[in-house]
């Protein structure tokens, strides 16, 4: 029975752990699914940051998107 809550408190970290793996970096369809574009080095003025396409571009959507 002690080893039940070890083996819980295992599962529990290994789920946290994989969750980060899937935020780690975008992909350029995943920007254009989530409406926005890639943009190299930074976001046009006015445009915001949603997530990053690649090491060097950023993914961007204008603030107003529906």
């Amino acid at each position: 029975m002690r080893i039940l809550p070890l083996l819980c408190a295992l599962l529990l970290l290994m789920l946290q752990g994989a969750a980060g793996l899937f935020l780690a970096r975008g992909s350029p369809q995943d920007c254009e699914r989530r409406g926005g574009f890639c943009s190299p080095k930074s976001c046009p003025p006015g445009i915001g940051r949603i997530g990053i396409c690649s090491e060097q571009d950023f993914c961007c959507r204008s603030r107003w998107y529906p």
